[in-house]
């Protein structure tokens, strides 16, 4: 353990100071936010349901419950911080820069929250529930303060398309490096079978997160960041009657709907992957086929070859545009679940490798999905002559809409599964093959069906959206 984490301090410093030397320090210092934020997101949404299930063991009632509550927050969350930051007159909230340079400690902090039971949890137990709203709600709300801040910067740094698809290639790498926490977490921990472990890698994950998002707080710079500061002290604060309006004008863009219902079942699929692949593989996959190690190196995969697809694609950004490409990522998931559907599910390695290929093409496309947002941002700044965007605003509406996937994604599945025993099964209650049977082949047709289900709507979604060539078109207006 020790020569690993000696080895992740040293691949840190070394990032560092070619960082300090690189030719864009713009995208550098916003790709460090990604840094941080994607070491801690990584292991927090690949590892928390299965530990409230199984370590935790917490209620099927109460894990509903939770998810309720943090639907709810997830949903509110981000238009309440959208309309803060890019209206409050004070600094921390108004300066992109700021928001994430003061919020880097809170949030690695509610990462911190999960890993550590407040006791030794009963079956069953109330405090378990509690403990999930709480760490739920502390991490979404810091997650959604820093990110959506960062996600302003993706569209207020430049309005250039060759330039936000730099932000994408430094994102890429940074996004590359951060994942691989959940492999280097499954080598520590043994795929959380040693839990000590496994909590001081995620402190140590928190410190280095914390740091690099400091860093972005530090050197990063919008293009509308001296306005904000010199208005600050005479911007009125804007009527509510003013803020349904704008809100109404962003909801009411055709192609910013046709993104919002496209955007929705993409967080659904992420959620739906990230938080079962690994009980899916443990009940499907037996061990004497793949062993632990492969098991944390596919699950690794899983995190990192999202961001080598899409470096590796950066020409073809450029001479195809990110329309084409996200709708051909749609046509491709739902093609493969159709031949893994046909295939069955005693054919391991290739289950095994649709898993993982599906984790990859699911994360790929939602790494572009900045590009569309951004668009839609420079038409409205464009169609009602504002005079700055409304960045965080569209960021946010657009969450309010989609977040709640995060948690019925979660909801709808161990409700299904535990009407085919999983709760029993898993904590050893109930053993006949027969049952076991029926569960195992729910999780297979649920690891196939869905993608071919969201794929076919995120499809009809899709295809009107309008905004398809903005890669051709080197800029719209003068950047200032």
């Amino acid at each position: 353990m020790l020569q690993i984490l000696r080895k992740l301090f040293s691949a840190h410093k070394n990032i560092m100071k070619h960082l300090r030397i690189s030719a864009h320090p713009a995208a550098v210092a916003y790709s460090m936010t990604t840094l941080g934020s994607s070491m801690m997101n990584s292991i927090f949404s690949f590892y928390y349901v299965k530990l409230f299930l199984n370590k935790y063991r917490i209620s099927e009632a109460a894990f509903h419950q939770s998810q309720v509550v943090y639907m709810i927050w997830n949903a509110l969350n981000d238009p309440l911080f959208g309309y803060l930051q890019d209206n409050s007159n004070i600094q921390c909230c108004s300066l992109r820069r700021l928001s994430i340079l003061y919020g880097a400690p809170f949030y690695s902090l509610a990462f911190l929250l999960t890993w550590f039971p407040w006791r030794d949890y009963a079956p069953e137990d109330w405090l378990s529930g509690v403990h999930l709203v709480v760490t739920l709600c502390a991490f979404d709300g810091m997650l959604t303060f820093v990110l959506l801040a960062q996600c302003a910067l993706f569209a207020e740094i430049s309005e250039h398309h060759h330039n936000r698809v730099r932000l994408i290639k430094y994102n890429q790498v940074a996004s590359l490096l951060g994942s691989s926490s959940v492999l280097l977490c499954g080598l520590v921990s043994n795929n959380m079978d040693n839990f000590a472990a496994f909590q001081g890698f995620c402190f140590l994950v928190a410190v280095l997160g914390c740091i690099c998002m400091v860093y972005t707080g530090l050197h990063s710079e919008g293009r509308f960041d001296r306005k904000y500061s010199d208005t600050d002290s005479q911007q009125p604060a804007l009527s509510l009657s003013s803020v349904i309006t704008m809100t109404w004008q962003i909801i009411s863009n055709r192609d910013f709907q046709l993104f919002v219902v496209m955007n929705f079942f993409q967080v659904f699929m992420l959620a739906f992957c990230n938080n079962f692949a690994m009980i899916f593989v443990d009940h499907l996959i037996p061990a004497d086929v793949l062993p632990s190690l492969a098991k944390s190196f596919m699950y690794g995969a899983g995190f990192i070859c999202p961001q080598l697809l899409v470096l590796s694609s950066q020409n073809l950004l450029h001479v195809f545009g990110y329309y084409r490409l996200i709708l051909m990522t749609f046509y491709v998931e739902a093609a493969a679940a159709a031949l893994m559907l046909l295939l069955g599910p005693n054919h391991h390695y290739c289950l095994a490798l649709f898993i993982t290929a599906n984790m990859i093409l699911v994360q790929s496309a939602f790494s572009l999905f900045g590009l569309p947002l951004a668009d839609i941002i420079d038409a409205d700044l464009e169609k009602y002559k504002r005079s700055s965007p409304l960045s965080s605003m569209v960021f946010g509406t657009n969450a309010l809409f989609t977040k709640p996937g995060q948690s019925l994604a979660p909801m709808l599945v161990v409700a299904i599964l535990n009407q085919y025993g999983y709760e029993d099964i898993k904590d050893g209650k109930v053993t006949e093959p027969s049952a076991v049977n029926a569960l195992h082949n729910i999780m297979f047709y649920l690891i196939c069906i869905v993608p071919m289900c969201v794929t076919a709507v995120q499809v009809i979604a899709w295809k009107p959206f309008s905004i398809r060539n903005s890669h051709t078109t080197d800029s719209k207006y003068t950047e200032g």
